[in-house]
């Protein structure tokens, strides 16, 4: 049967030094979650926020967990059932709950970066209710090339049972908890998750816009990756590496057979502070 049957074991993060390196190492990492009212950036609100600091060294070791961090917030509406069998949470634990919004900033702006596992979905709902912006940003779900070690698919539950691991129910803090048991996790000989999401995290890239594009190729650029702006009316993309996209877009988007509408694409360079707002 030892091939059949897989044993998973409870996670559980203890606070303090990990045993691994200098306890007190410079860099930190402040792990975050959000639960929301729904998925809208813009109508929908934070009900739970959570975040836990660690430290990590420069083989990317994480050498010591702090507290966990935990916060309530009141909608000023009723949640959805779906919410509600989503989160565990129901109106009366939510009712008259605030974020600490002193704490929660402090904590943030102590990182020298901050991760989430869905980082384009945590950053804007986070910044936005702390009134917080320029931060440096990681994604635990983009930056790590999972497949390329052996994991299937990218969420956060499965890459955990993968891992050897279960948690508790769909809690904020349970998340957060969840990403740093899969930072740590080495995934090649001497290398860890994190080290590779910190490579390319503090790695530039370029945001590349494809102004002018013919309408007829929607599809040759879907399929190379471009995902449409709606509020620019632009086909973009973020790439590592500039010169195969614009070598790319000039046979492709920009020869005049292509009927271009103009001269060139947009170029914008892009740090962690501000990734993962589109």
């Amino acid at each position: 049967m030892g091939d059949e049957v897989r044993v998973l074991h409870r996670l559980r993060i203890e606070e303090g030094d990990t045993g691994l390196g200098d306890p007190m190492a410079p860099n930190v990492g402040v792990v975050v979650d959000v639960e929301t009212t729904g998925l809208s950036a813009t109508d929908d609100v934070i009900i739970e926020l959570a975040m836990r600091r660690f430290r990590w060294d420069d083989a990317g070791r994480i050498t010591n967990v702090g507290r966990r961090w935990c916060w309530l917030e009141d909608p000023a509406r009723p949640i959805s059932d779906e919410i509600a069998k989503l989160t565990g949470l129901n109106d009366g634990m939510l009712a008259g709950q605030e974020i600490d919004e002193g704490a929660a900033r402090r904590i943030l702006s102590s990182a020298t970066v901050c991760i989430a596992h869905n980082a384009s979905f945590d950053r804007r709902r986070v910044e936005a209710r702390l009134e917080l912006e320029g931060l440096p940003w990681a994604c635990s779900c983009a930056e790590i090339p999972w497949r390329d070690f052996g994991f299937d698919g990218r969420s956060l539950g499965y890459l955990l049972v993968q891992s050897g691991f279960y948690n508790g129910a769909h809690r904020a803090s349970d998340d957060v908890d969840s990403t740093i048991a899969l930072l740590a996790q080495e995934v090649a000989p001497g290398r860890t998750a994190l080290a590779e999401m910190v490579e390319r995290s503090f790695a530039d890239t370029w945001i590349v816009r494809a102004k002018g594009a013919a309408f007829e190729l929607k599809d040759a650029l879907k399929a190379r990756g471009y995902r449409w702006d709606g509020d620019r009316k632009v086909w973009w993309l973020e790439v590592a590496d500039r010169t195969p996209e614009e070598w790319w877009l000039a046979g492709n988007v920009y020869a005049m057979s292509a009927n271009p509408k103009a001269l060139g694409p947009e170029w914008v360079r892009i740090s962690n502070r501000e990734r993962w707002l589109n």
